[in-house]
């Protein structure tokens, strides 16, 4: 008999606000947000989510939207969806979780995402001293190819995956989590710059109460205030997955998530286009809406079998993702070699961050010979009447983006 078609558990309607879902969302890792749905081991079930934003980014040519942009709603996660066997009995505490991404995608019609520049007062990124302003592209995609009507020429496959998957902490993990980001919070930013910039970021995000999204908890209550107040950030990765951000986490790939609640509480969103490999400017992926069609094993004690603690405690652990073969098909790209020296002409002793910083600026140079800006212009420059051929480059870690004084959107990404 042929298979059953997708049980949908979190409906979206892109018209309306996170607040306003049918299926209450969260943007916090908390173990007392209650469960949304309960789905069966096995079950092949469908989840949808609105982009990281909640749909503050606009599809238009000003990135005054990304400019000032409030970081405390990231990001807007659907579930938290309990997970239990056959028989009814929820995943336990040590247990493993592999959770199968069977099918994925842009909502229908909402076929369109963006990439952004964050400013560096407000964000800034990982070359925010070479791009300190707000910039942002806007994508259109047609089946497995996006493509942006301020950059001519430019039309490539993407690799869509979700940003954000993760299980809910335990309060004993919370915990460690809260305090160790709290100590680096507190670190003197003077002594911890990364390529010079990294002072321009915070060092941690703690617990914030403001725009804290709980699910089902009523904002306002006693309850709320508890929880928003103790709650986790999402920007950051962690034990529980969170935030991973691997380009090829796509369809046919499997995440190996460990369990640190009853159930579970799976919670997925930030769902991506495509991506290089990183966000260079933190924003670098095409974020959109989407969809997830999933099943989930339980691994009874699957923690201890798979999982070794790096740390004190047994929760000192990390996922093991699983990644499937679907990957778009290049024969041919352009490697760039970054070495220990920075922009002064300073050596560092073997600091992959300044090498990293290097090679995303070579490959950045490079493409400006062949009629791009750095930011990238509207049109490409000509030559001789003709524009001048595109560069085959394969998989560059991303640029982006259009800025709010005319100049066009830029991108990254696979071209």
């Amino acid at each position: 008999m042929a298979p059953l078609t997708p049980r949908l558990v979190v409906p979206i309607d892109v018209k309306k606000q996170p607040w306003e879902q049918k299926v209450p969302l969260h943007n916090r890792w908390h173990p007392d947000i209650p469960p949304v749905a309960d789905v069966t081991e096995g079950e092949l079930f469908r989840v949808e989510m609105v982009d990281w934003s909640g749909g503050r980014i606009r599809d238009d040519n000003s990135a005054d939207d990304m400019k000032s942009m409030d970081f405390t709603i990231a990001h807007y996660l659907s579930g938290p969806l309990r997970i239990v066997d056959s028989e009814g009995v929820p995943a336990s505490p040590g247990d493993l979780l592999a959770v199968e991404i069977c099918n994925l995608g842009p909502l229908p019609g909402d076929e369109w995402g963006y990439t952004a520049i964050l400013e560096r007062e407000n964000g800034g990124g990982f070359l925010t001293d070479h791009f300190p302003s707000a910039r942002k592209a806007i994508w259109y995609f047609e089946g497995i190819y996006a493509y942006s009507p301020q950059i001519p020429g430019v039309r490539f496959p993407g690799l869509t995956h979700p940003g954000v998957v993760g299980t809910a902490p335990s309060v004993e993990l919370l915990n460690i989590w809260n305090e160790r980001e709290k100590r680096l919070a507190e670190t003197n930013q003077e002594t911890l710059q990364l390529c010079e910039v990294l002072h321009q970021r915070p060092l941690a995000h703690l617990p914030n109460p403001e725009n804290c999204l709980l699910g089902k908890i009523q904002e306002g209550t006693a309850e709320w205030h508890k929880i928003a107040n103790e709650a986790a950030r999402t920007i950051a990765g962690r034990e529980n997955g969170g935030n991973c951000d691997i380009k090829n986490l796509s369809r046919g790939s499997k995440v190996y998530l460990p369990v640190f609640v009853e159930g579970g509480n799976l919670s997925t969103g930030d769902m991506h286009f495509s991506q290089g490999d990183g966000e260079i400017s933190l924003c670098g992926a095409i974020e959109m809406s989407g969809f997830l069609e999933l099943k989930c094993e339980i691994i009874r004690g699957g923690m201890k079998e798979y999982l070794t603690p790096v740390g004190p405690t047994p929760l000192h652990v990390n996922p093991i993702f699983e990644i499937g073969s679907v990957e778009p098909r290049f024969s041919e790209w352009l490697v760039f070699e970054g070495i220990s020296v920075d922009e002064s002409g300073k050596q560092h002793f073997l600091d992959a961050s300044v090498s990293y910083k290097r090679a995303v600026l070579n490959a950045i140079e490079y493409l400006s010979r062949f009629g791009y800006s750095k930011e990238q212009d509207v049109k490409p420059k000509r030559f001789g009447g003709r524009p001048l051929p595109g560069p085959q480059l394969r998989r560059l870690p991303d640029l982006l983006s259009c800025s709010n004084d005319g100049h066009p959107p830029v991108t990254q990404g696979e071209k």
